[in-house]
């Protein structure tokens, strides 16, 4: 279970300052426990004491970076248990698939621990006339200043992940938001941070309310943004950043093609369609929500896509069996619910699923959903799934871009020309042929186009991003 109350970290160094966050079981609505939270003057501190820490942080060797991040994966691996219950709890993630972001997290800081001992630079050969004759330059990465962290709440820990553990390895101090509603995993991870030798001021974990919380954005010794969250909030928050750079993993609302030559693949097919729909409520930025098959195949899809969706459980999700939990909020489940009814009265059928009771919301699967309903054109972040036929392959790739999003897509296909033109076409910042377009790995370079976002994360890309290029040109001397 949860402890009663749980610090925020403030400067490397754990703060009961109060207990003014409840924070919720998502199942039961119960308060599970209380939290610290930081106000702006708590803020403006951890943003002072990160600038004072670039001294330091600058003269930690990656061996040392390397040492903190194996320790982290160390005391994860023995607290996976605890990790695990806490992301259920507070997230409302069904305990398999809270199991399974644990995993990712140690992943994500074993990939980081590795990577911080080869952030290399380059020699340039600047030799291209003889004006530069007896010239050398070289180049390296150099860590970009404090950073300011604004995680959500769907992956609570591995999304916090792939911004702490790339900080640590490029050597920049940071301050961190956890999203409200989830803030447990953070601050454990706070607490094993706070275990190491890290330079005083390397990282904050301060959960604060958002209209609270605009020296995040605003802050001008902040020289990043990283935020992972709503569009809407995303757009705005670059807006108000001002000068520092920054980077934005938004929304989407992810297709998968079905092409017609996987007839006799349609068990697979369907068993990863229905995961990448419905996992952990649906509520994934990847997550599976338009469908296209293709004619051939459309009904032998539809048949065996119903039977698996009425098939998922749905209830506690601290029970083995349990796949769909409850959103993240019964307002949450509210929004969803208008959504589909909108659809429904434009012409759609609900062909599985559909009932909602709170934040508890079936696995729900439509067709004949109108191109023009919010269910269609906006992300979903829930349980609930469009299934639509296409004859033309060409056709189909100009449906998936027919979006405001462009995060990633999926394509079922045994025709290399096919994978290799959805690569070209699709207008999306990953392409995943035979899987869903949930699936990502952690070492991957992971982000979107349009609305879905700027930059790319992936533990060496946000290194890249959390380092500058620093030039040094030499004359030789005669």
């Amino acid at each position: 279970m949860l402890q009663k109350t749980y610090p925020y970290y403030l400067a490397n160094e754990p703060v009961a300052a109060n207990t003014d966050l409840e924070v919720t079981d998502k199942f039961s609505g119960e308060v599970a426990t209380r939290v610290a939270m930081a106000d702006a003057a708590a803020i403006d501190k951890a943003i002072g004491l990160a600038v004072e820490a670039m001294p330091a942080l600058r003269a930690y060797p990656p061996f040392k970076r390397q040492a903190v991040l194996e320790h982290c994966v160390k005391r994860f691996r023995e607290r996976y248990d605890e990790l695990a219950l806490a992301l259920c709890i507070e997230a409302g993630k069904p305990i398999n698939d809270s199991k399974g972001e644990v995993t990712r997290l140690i992943d994500t800081f074993k990939v980081a621990a590795e990577e911080s001992v080869r952030i290399d630079g380059e020699i340039i050969n600047l030799q291209i006339s003889p004006r530069a004759n007896g010239y050398h330059a070289y180049v390296k990465r150099v860590p970009i200043g404090p950073c300011s962290f604004i995680s959500p709440f769907n992956f609570p820990l591995n999304l916090t992940a792939h911004k702490v553990a790339p900080a640590i390895a490029a050597g920049v101090p940071f301050v961190l938001k956890p999203a409200s509603r989830t803030p447990v995993g953070a601050l454990i991870m706070g607490e094993i941070l706070a275990e190491t030798d890290l330079p005083k001021g390397a990282f904050s974990i301060l959960p604060a309310h958002r209209d609270g919380a605009d020296l995040f954005t605003t802050d001008e010794r902040f020289k990043l943004l990283s935020f992972t969250g709503s569009p809407a909030v995303g757009w705005e928050l670059k807006r108000k950043a001002g000068k520092k750079k920054v980077i934005l993993e938004l929304g989407g609302n992810a297709a998968a093609i079905v092409d017609g030559d996987q007839g006799g693949k349609l068990d697979y097919v369907v068993e990863r369609l229905a995961f990448g729909a419905f996992y952990q409520s649906g509520q994934s930025c990847i997550g599976v929500q338009r469908i296209l098959a293709h004619a051939s195949v459309y009904d032998a899809l539809r048949e065996k896509l119903i039977a698996k969706t009425k098939s998922l459980v749905m209830g506690d999700p601290k029970n083995e069996k349990t796949f769909v939990g409850p959103m993240i909020s019964e307002s949450e489940a509210k929004r969803l619910a208008g959504w589909m009814e909108g659809a429904v009265q434009a012409g759609a059928q609900i062909v599985a699923g559909g009932k909602v009771d709170g934040a508890m919301f079936e696995a729900t699967l439509l067709e004949g959903v109108k191109r023009d309903t919010d269910l269609y054109r906006k992300e979903a972040f829930g349980p609930v799934a469009i299934l639509e036929r296409f004859n033309d392959f060409e056709a189909a790739l100009a449906q998936v871009n027919d979006s405001d999003f462009g995060l990633q897509a999926g394509v079922f296909t045994d025709s290399l020309a096919h994978a290799h033109r959805a690569w070209d076409a699709l207008e999306v910042g990953g392409v995943v042929i035979n899987d869903v377009p949930s699936f990502r790995v952690d070492n991957m370079p992971y982000g979107g186009v349009k609305d879905s976002g700027l930059g790319r994360e992936g533990v060496r890309y946000a290194i890249e991003d959390m380092t500058e290029l620093r030039l040094m040109v030499m004359r030789e001397m005669w």
